[in-house]
């Protein structure tokens, strides 16, 4: 387990998209306050998006920002209180045509924290248990592919451009007829890194010799940090999808600035947008994503963020002058507030001590 443990060290230390997110942003930092001074605002970037709280840096709710998509791009998806019964669910699962395996997710997260895929009831009953902030639950897209499509458009401009495509490549293991579960997860860096958390999550399959050529898929998240790995993309922005994400986002009232994450069945699907639906839009917190493919040098992606920075100030000056207000200091507090409490509330209560059991009314 040490040279696990070493081994794990060692990859996360050369290779930069394991870095600690602060650590990686240390010069963003400096460049954010230079144009935060000539903006006269900290808080500038909130004027980037006016449909969504603070431009979506902080605090904003997935579940409002999803209802401003057009219906044709997005999975049925409804938000529901922690305090709602394994019925209720189940009964508003029913009217909003949502059925089994879905995404459940807490309205404002990050990072995939307390986002899982569940296949039943059972699966739902238990993930009610431990939930203490409102949730979304959302029919989860078989599409094969996922994408993170990063798009802007200046306002007043006649188009936006798509600037960024990360392929997002689930982890799994492919057996060799000789090897565990466990064994291979320990031989691929990208999953050794998950290793504790794959071992509790597959219990019966870890000692399980996979035979040669099968592959197990591990992680149906597509976030980086629980092991999803980031690919350049870019080679397929072309016209064809700076006119479909441009179209789609003229629909989405006050957004000019961020990512759109998205499943598809095939690239044509892509294209044409017929075959996208959109899981989540994230907005001026979002990154472009293919800057975390393996191997790309930390000095091209240094040049992708400031590149992205320059544009998330122009787009907010312009809002700016054209009367949207820049996020005040009391606001920035009360919403960082509200999320340390619903952290709080989650993580001590939720993460370590199960809630009662909740009984179904009726």
């Amino acid at each position: 387990m040490f040279s696990l443990r070493l081994r794990n060290f060692l990859t996360r230390l050369r290779h930069w998209e394991y870095w600690p997110m602060h650590v990686v942003y240390l010069p963003i930092y400096g460049y954010w306050l230079l144009l935060a001074a000539r903006a006269r605002s900290l808080f500038y970037f909130s004027a980037a998006n006016p449909g969504i709280p603070s431009g979506g840096m902080l605090g904003e709710s997935k579940f409002d920002i999803l209802e401003k998509i057009p219906a044709a791009y997005k999975p049925a998806t409804i938000r529901l209180p922690p305090s709602v019964t394994t019925g209720e669910a189940l009964e508003r699962m029913a009217r909003a045509g949502i059925r089994f395996p879905i995404i459940a997710k807490p309205d404002v997260g990050e990072r995939g924290w307390m986002v899982e895929k569940i296949g039943d009831e059972a699966g739902l009953a238990a993930y009610l248990r431990r939930i203490r902030v409102d949730f979304l639950v959302q029919t989860y897209v078989e599409g094969p592919l996922e994408f993170g499509v990063f798009y802007y458009r200046l306002p007043g401009a006649a188009r936006g451009e798509v600037t960024s495509v990360v392929v997002k490549e689930f982890l799994s293991v492919t057996g060799d007829g000789r090897s565990t579960v466990g064994a291979l997860v320990r031989r691929n860096p990208r999953a050794a890194l998950q290793h504790e958390r794959l071992r509790e999550q597959y219990p019966e399959a870890w000692d399980r010799v996979l035979p040669p050529g099968r592959q197990m898929p591990l992680e149906p998240i597509g976030n980086h940090c629980r092991g999803t790995a980031f690919l350049d993309g870019t080679h397929l922005v072309d016209d064809r999808l700076h006119d479909v994400f441009d179209r789609i986002s003229r629909a989405v009232d006050g957004f000019y600035y961020g990512r759109y994450d998205l499943r598809c069945a095939s690239l044509e699907g892509l294209y044409d947008g017929e075959g996208i639906r959109i899981v989540e839009l994230n907005g001026v917190g979002a990154e472009p994503g293919h800057i975390y493919q393996p191997g790309f040098p930390l000095w091209e992606g240094y040049r992708v963020l400031f590149r992205h920075w320059t544009a998330m100030y122009r787009i907010a000056r312009l809002n700016h002058r054209r009367g949207v207000p820049y996020l005040r200091f009391g606001e920035v507090r009360q919403t960082l507030r509200r999320i340390r409490l619903a952290r709080a509330l989650q993580e001590g209560e939720g993460s370590i001590q199960p809630a009662p059991e909740r009984v179904d009314a009726g």
